[in-house]
């Protein structure tokens, strides 16, 4: 049966699409999308009554499988880090994913496998099996790939394979027993810092591997402005290198964890507001090519300790576009290019069949209000977590519509 979605601003950064149009899906894929076109007599008419619709959201970094929650927030497609219960190293463990996900009608799973065994940072994984069976990406997840010549060897095994490698930006024993950002409030608080030295040190290394070897390197949470300045430079000398950020560190700054707030505790820490401006100026300028959640659910039994047993992490699968749009109504990024770092870059990264709006791709789409007011409501999560900083915080834009294979899943009128 055919769907048409008319009034709708299509929005599609692959081909700089930004028109009042509609789009039909023909079954679970897109049968005609444009400005002028024949919309079937027979077809189910959805009035989008002018607000976005793109590709569905790509989100490259959740920690838990947590479906309402991505559907929620527009999410079509996530993707799993291989920190599981069962470590994703195996191309057993990728085939059991991916067969799950396959056929079920639902957000679609793919998994990045560990880079080293168990994550441990010695052995190599068996990255060509695992690319075979489905995974799109290899890292050692929350932390570094340590020793140089292990990494100089995964980058080499990679550019056999042309596997992405992606890679936690923080030096392990300069980060070691750190708690926050090195800095005035960690040094009143009297909390081990991490230098923000930490990151740029690593990014340098891993790029000159990359460099040496051929091979592809994403940065998977940039936290810092020297960091990304690295980066930056190196993608000016055409260094194979990404990166990506997540919304909490374009909106908070060390300050967040004051009164040992244990809900802004994260990995790597929220660093100064230089950093954060910088971050912000990243993104606009395409230094930064992905946002991500880096979704991690937690419960208040280990967010609601003293701040140096809590846990790291936040929710962020709910929050992902509302978060990153107010950086788009501040007038400092622009609607598409932060359309694009949540639909085509992941999926080009990915090497991904989805993030765009084109005829004969599957119809995963997002249809969101850019100016709807809302409160963030902690209590009102599809997600049983509820550990984010940014409870009660106004924002502005909604998802309204998550469709995937063609079928709504979601509707922000008749939540599940």
């Amino acid at each position: 049966m055919s769907i048409a979605f008319i009034n709708a601003r299509l929005m599609d950064p692959a081909t700089e699409l930004d028109a009042i149009g509609s789009l039909v899906t023909n079954g679970d894929r897109i049968g005609a999308v444009g400005v002028d076109i024949e919309i079937p007599s027979d077809a189910e008419i959805v009035d989008c009554g002018g607000r976005i619709l793109c590709p569905g959201l790509i989100d490259m970094r959740v920690h838990s499988v947590d479906v309402a929650s991505a559907l929620a927030g527009g999410v079509t497609t996530v993707i799993l880090q291989p920190d599981q219960t069962t470590v994703i190293d195996t191309d057993p463990v990728v085939e059991r994913i991916r067969s799950r996900s396959v056929g079920s009608n639902s957000v679609s799973v793919y998994p990045m496998g560990a880079a080293t065994r168990g994550l441990q940072g010695d052995q190599l994984a068996e990255i060509g099996q695992m690319k075979q069976s489905g995974a799109v990406a290899f890292t050692d997840c929350r932390k570094a790939t340590e020793k140089t010549q292990v990494m100089r060897r995964l980058l080499e095994y990679a550019e056999h394979f042309d596997a992405l490698i992606v890679q936690f930006p923080e030096d392990p024993e300069l980060a070691e027993d750190g708690l926050a950002h090195e800095g005035e409030v960690a040094s009143r608080m009297g909390l081990i810092g991490i230098p923000s030295e930490a990151e740029v040190i690593q990014i340098e290394r891993d790029i000159r591997l990359a460099e040496m070897t051929g091979a592809r390197i994403h940065f998977s949470l940039l936290s810092s402005r020297d960091g990304l300045e690295a980066i930056r430079t190196a993608k000016k000398r055409g260094a194979k290198v990404t990166c990506s950020t997540a919304p909490h560190y374009l909106h908070l700054n060390e300050n967040a964890v004051e009164g040992y707030r244990t809900f802004a505790k994260v990995s790597p820490p929220l660093r100064s507001e230089s950093d954060r401006l910088a971050l912000i100026e990243g993104v606009a300028d395409g230094t930064i090519d992905t946002l991500v959640s880096d979704h991690d659910p937690r419960s208040e039994d280990v967010k609601r300790l003293p701040f140096g047993q809590a846990a790291t992490g936040i929710v962020g699968l709910e929050t992902l576009l509302p978060l990153s749009l107010s950086h788009v109504h501040s007038g400092k990024i622009n609607m598409m290019t932060l359309i694009r770092t949540l639909t085509q870059a992941p999926a080009e990264l990915l090497e991904l069949d989805t993030g765009r709006l084109e005829i004969g791709r599957y119809a995963d789409l997002t249809i969101f209000d850019p100016d709807k007011p809302w409160r963030i409501d902690e209590a009102a999560f599809q997600s049983s977590a509820k550990n984010t900083p940014f409870d009660t915080l106004p924002v502005q834009g909604q998802v309204w519509r998550t469709i995937i294979g063609g079928k709504t899943l979601f509707n922000v009128d008749t939540p599940s």
